[in-house]
C-alpha cells in the first residue's frame, strides 16, 4: 500500500537513500566496538600491554566518534526525507480532491478529508522515517549482534534464537487484531473533527440560541469515543514492550548463568563475556527499535489506506472526451429528456424525463416546492453532476463535449450557498476573472447592487471579509456572489435562490440590471418569490422531480394549480 504514495518522494529520493547508507555505516562501526573491548581485557589487560591497550582505547574512542557522526547524519536526512514525503502527499491529496466532482466530494465528508490530510499523514510520515532508519538499523545490528555472539559462543547465542522467535510470534498476532481497531479509532477521529468543524461555523448560530451546553456536551461525547477506540487500539500495541521485556529478561538471567558457568569451566574468557553481554545490549536494543517501528506501522496502515482511498479514488467527471477548441457561443440550453440519480440508481431518481428548450438571452425562472429539483436541475448545465439519462445542450453542443473550464467560463453559477473566502472583497471579485480591471469591478457591483455597501466600508473594496465572510451580512454576500459570477461575462447565468436574503425592491433593481445589462446573456433564476419571475421570458415549475408545466406568468396563473397556489399564499402574506 505505501508503494503507491511513494511517487510523492519526488525531489527527496536522496535523502531517503543517504539515510540507511549512513545507517549501515553507523552498525558497522557499532558492531566491532565490543570485539575491541574484549581484545583490551583478554589481550591487553591479561598480558599487562599498556601500549595495545592504548591503541585499542584509541581505536574505540575513534570508531565511537565516526559512528555518532553518521547517527546525527542519518537522523538528519531521515528528517528530511520524511517531511518531504509528507509535504508531497498532502500535494497529492489536496490536488485530488480538487480534481473531485461534486458526487466525488458528496461520498467523502469534509471532516475526513481534513483528518486524512492532517492526522493520517503525520502517522504515515512517523512511519516512513522509521522504515527509512530504525527499520534498516534495528535488523542489520540484530543479526550482525547475533553472529557475533555465535562467534563468540554458539552454544550461548541459541538463547537468543528462541527469544526472536517467541517474540515474532507475538508480533504477528498483536498486527493482526490491532490494525482493525485503529482503522475504527480515525473514524471516531472524522466524527470528532466534524463536530468541531460544524460548531466552528456555525458559531453565531449556537450563540444566537444559547446552546453551549449543549455543544459542550456534544463534544465531550465526541471526544470521549475517541478516547475509547484509542484506549481499546493501543491496549493491545503497548502490550507489545512488556511482552519484549520478559523475554529479554529471561535471555538476561539465562546468559548470566551459563556464561558464568562457562567462565568458571574456563570454556569462556571473561573479556569474551563482556563483549557477549555488549552484543546483548545490542540485540536487545535492535528489539525495541523492531517493536516501535511494528507498533508505528500498524497505526500508520489504517492511515495508509485511508489516504489511498482518496487518491485511488475514481473520478466522477471527466473531460478527457472534451474538444480543445469547443467554447461556449451562445447560452441556448436543452434539456433533451434528462433523468438524474445522485446515487446513479434508476430506481431512486431525483429528477425524471425533464425536457424543455431556452433560447439564447432569455430569462428563465423556475419555481417548486422544497425538494421539487430545482437545484438539481440547475447543476447539470455547468456539468456540476452528470446526468443519468439523456443530454443537456449548452450553445448547441452536449456538456460532455465540453472541457469543463470552457464549459464553467461560459456558464456562471451563484450556488444556494453563497461561500467569500479569507481576503478583501476585490481578491474575492477577482475569482470570477482574476484580470480584471477595477473598472470591470466596480460595473458588476452596480448591477448586482453592492457598490453602495462596499463603499461605506472605511477601506472600500480592500475591505477585509475574514474567513468565510464573517464581516458582512447574508444579503451582502449574496450581491457580492452575484457580482462575482458576473464579472465572467457568462453566456448562461444561474441564481440559485441568489436573492433570498435581501428586500424586495433591491430584488427587483438587480433583475433591472441584469435585464440591461445582460441582454445576450441567457438567465436562469431560481426562487421562491413569485415577484422574483414574474417577468420572465418563461417559467418552468417543478414538482417531485417532473416539470409540471412550463410557459409565462399570465398563462401558469390561469392554467396551473400548482403556481396558482404558490402566487395566493404569497399574496396573502402581502396583505
Amino acid at each position: 500500500m505505501l508503494k503507491k504514495l511513494m511517487p510523492s518522494l519526488k525531489g527527496y529520493g536522496k535523502y531517503a537513500l543517504l539515510t540507511p547508507a549512513m545507517v549501515i555505516i553507523e552498525v558497522i562501526l557499532e558492531i566491532f566496538i565490543p570485539l575491541i573491548m574484549a581484545n583490551i581485557i583478554d589481550i591487553g589487560v591479561k598480558n599487562g600491554d599498556i601500549g595495545y591497550v592504548a591503541r585499542a582505547g584509541a581505536a574505540m574512542v575513534l570508531m565511537a566518534f565516526f559512528a555518532l557522526i553518521f547517527g546525527v547524519l542519518s537522523g538528519r536526512f531521515a528528517a528530511v526525507a520524511s517531511m518531504g514525503f509528507a509535504k508531497g502527499i498532502r500535494n497529492k491529496l489536496f490536488d485530488k480532491i480538487q480534481e473531485f466532482s461534486f458526487a466525488n466530494i458528496d461520498r467523502f465528508s469534509t471532516a475526513s478529508l481534513i483528518t486524512r490530510l492532517t492526522t493520517d499523514v503525520n502517522s504515515v510520515q512517523m512511519a516512513f522515517m522509521m522504515i527509512i532508519r530504525m527499520l534498516v538499523r534495528a535488523p542489520i545490528m540484530l543479526i550482525s549482534a547475533t553472529i557475533m555472539t555465535i562467534i563468540i559462543n554458539a552454544r550461548l547465542a541459541v538463547v537468543f534464537l528462541v527469544a526472536i522467535a517467541v517474540l515474532s510470534a507475538a508480533l504477528y498476532f498483536i498486527a493482526t487484531m490491532a490494525y482493525p481497531r485503529f482503522r475504527a479509532m480515525l473514524v471516531r477521529y472524522d466524527s470528532m473533527n466534524a463536530s468541531v468543524q460544524e460548531n466552528l461555523i456555525a458559531i453565531r448560530v449556537v450563540k444566537a440560541f444559547v446552546r453551549e451546553d449543549h455543544e459542550n456536551e456534544k463534544f465531550r461525547e465526541a471526544a470521549d469515543a475517541v478516547r475509547k477506540a484509542q484506549l481499546k487500539a493501543e491496549k493491545l500495541v503497548i502490550s507489545t514492550m512488556p511482552i519484549m521485556q520478559f523475554v529479554m529478561y529471561c535471555c538476561m538471567i539465562a546468559i548470566s548463568w551459563f556464561g558464568g558457568r562457562m567462565i568458571i569451566d574456563e570454556t569462556l574468557l571473561t573479556g569474551e563475556f563482556m563483549s557477549f553481554i555488549s552484543y546483548v545490549g545490542q540485540i536487545m536494543m535492535s528489539l525495541m527499535m523492531i517493536s516501535f517501528v511494528f507498533i508505528g506501522i500498524v497505526m500508520s496502515r489504517a492511515s495508509t489506506i485511508r489516504i489511498v482511498e482518496v487518491i485511488d479514488e475514481e473520478i466522477d467527471i471527466k473531460d478527457d472526451s472534451g474538444k480543445d477548441d469547443l467554447k461556449v457561443e451562445d447560452g441556448s440550453v436543452v434539456f433533451d429528456n434528462v433523468s438524474f440519480s445522485y446515487s446513479k440508481n434508476e430506481e431512486n431518481l431525483t429528477l425524471s424525463e425533464c425536457s424543455f428548450e431556452i433560447k439564447s438571452g432569455e430569462t428563465v425562472g423556475i419555481i417548486g416546492g422544497t425538494g421539487s429539483g430545482k437545484t438539481s436541475l440547475v447543476q447539470l448545465i455547468p456539468r456540476l453532476y452528470d446526468v443519468l439519462e439523456g443530454k443537456v445542450l449548452v450553445g448547441g453542443h452536449d456538456v460532455r463535449n465540453y472541457r469543463l473550464a470552457a464549459l464553467r467560463d461560459g456558464v456562471s453559477v451563484v450556488l444556494q450557498k453563497n461561500v467569500l473566502f479569507s481576503g478583501t472583497i476585490r481578491e474575492n471579485l477577482r475569482w470570477g476573472n482574476e484580470n480584471a480591471t477595477d473598472e470591470e469591478i466596480e460595473e458588476a457591483c452596480r448591477a448586482a447592487q453592492a457598490h453602495d455597501f462596499i463603499m461605506s466600508f472605511p477601506k472600500g473594496y480592500d475591505t477585509d471579509l475574514g474567513q468565510g465572510g464573517v464581516n458582512v451580512s447574508g444579503g451582502q454576500k449574496q450581491r457580492l456572489s452575484i457580482a462575482r459570477a458576473l464579472l465572467k461575462k457568462p453566456k448562461v447565468i444561474i441564481l440559485d435562490d441568489s436573492t433570498s436574503a435581501v428586500d424586495t425592491a433591491t430584488d427587483s433593481k438587480i433583475r433591472q440590471a441584469l435585464r440591461e445589462n445582460l441582454k445576450n446573456t441567457t438567465k436562469i433564476i431560481i426562487a421562491q418569490r413569485i415577484t422574483s419571475v414574474s417577468e420572465a421570458d418563461k417559467i418552468i415549475v417543478m414538482d417531485d422531480g417532473r416539470i409540471n408545466a412550463v410557459g409565462t406568468h399570465e398563462k401558469l396563473l390561469a392554467a396551473n394549480s400548482i403556481y396558482r397556489e404558490v402566487f395566493e399564499s404569497q399574496q396573502k402574506g402581502v396583505v
